[in-house]
């Protein structure tokens, strides 16, 4: 495991309260899609600094302790940051398969988490959503749903640039991140309604940082 890497509180302590927390959301995500299966789930937020990525992790880990088979694709191609948590390049990723320059196999990273890998951001590219809406991404999610049981899309904040609602029709439900304290509800509001335009099914909400808990580990979830 890389000595340096961002705190993944699900792979460290499994038996810890935050862990059961995402187990709880796990669940509930898998009990929402009984009808409907979810195999693609984009997670967004309003703003910056909700804990959207961590939360991506967190609930990629949850998933792989399952033995399912994960995959987390950063497609955050403004201001990425999966491939920190694992200690991973970010020079060969999305971007790039995107652009047609690399292959798969060439950008897909191993972590340190069984059954989990990582498809990196890439290189910032000048065109994020042009990418994101193009035909190879809607092929590049079909060859991927082929090798992986369950695949978590970071993606930019849905009220700061439209790559989330490009995104949200291309996946098969969404789950939305806000913050105690910080996310207003109006935007919040704001935001899910630009998500409901683009017919994203919204999952569910999780709730980072709620009063009388520490730090974003802890978050409630809602239907």
């Amino acid at each position: 495991m890389p000595e340096n890497h961002r705190k993944i509180i699900t792979f460290e302590n499994p038996y810890s309260p935050i862990t059961e927390a995402y187990k709880t959301l796990r669940t509930n995500i898998h009990w929402s899609s009984i009808d409907r299966p979810v195999q693609t789930i984009l997670v967004t937020s309003t703003e910056k600094k909700t804990g959207k990525s961590l939360t991506v992790v967190n609930m990629a880990v949850s998933f792989a302790q399952l033995g399912k088979k994960v995959l987390i694709v950063d497609c955050d191609l403004r201001k990425p940051t999966q491939h920190e948590y694992f200690m991973k390049s970010n020079r060969n990723g999305l971007s790039h398969l995107l652009a047609g320059h690399y292959q798969l196999e060439q950008c897909l990273c191993d972590t340190h988490v069984d059954n989990l890998t990582l498809l990196p951001s890439g290189t910032i590219p000048p065109n994020p959503a042009e990418l994101l809406e193009s035909d190879r991404m809607v092929k590049l999610l079909e060859e991927l749903k082929a090798s992986f049981d369950v695949i978590i899309l970071d993606s930019p904040p849905a009220l700061i640039v439209t790559d989330a609602h490009i995104l949200a029709s291309k996946c098969d439900g969404v789950v939305f991140v806000v913050r105690s304290g910080k996310t207003k509800r109006e935007l919040a509001q704001k935001a899910m309604a630009y998500l409901n335009y683009a017919n994203a099914r919204i999952l569910g909400v999780v709730l980072n940082d709620q009063k009388g808990m520490r730090r974003e580990y802890r978050f409630g979830y809602g239907g």
